[in-house]
């Protein structure tokens, strides 16, 4: 396991990050401790999604650069709209 994390490139980091803070949202909305209107759920599946999708876009993976293209477009909306009330 050490040496997989000495050969981790830049797109493996980036995607990592990505996913870590999609997960955290999911966790946290599913035990309750996030409410999923909430602005942090937001900004977290944004984020989240928008690093994915670069990680995705560096290793050339056109179907996961459009999922979590879109991943990220969803919780932007989802974050103006939570902003507008």
């Amino acid at each position: 396991m050490k040496d997989y994390l000495y050969q981790m490139n830049q797109a493996d980091i980036i995607s990592g990050a990505g996913v870590l803070l999609i997960l955290a949202a999911f966790f946290l909305s599913t035990f309750n401790l996030l409410k999923e209107k909430s602005k942090l759920f937001f900004i977290l599946n944004l984020l989240g999604g928008a690093l994915a999708c670069w990680g995705s876009v560096l290793i050339h993976s056109v179907p996961f650069t459009i999922l979590e293209g879109t991943w990220a477009a969803v919780a932007l909306i989802g974050l103006m709209k939570n902003n507008r009330k």
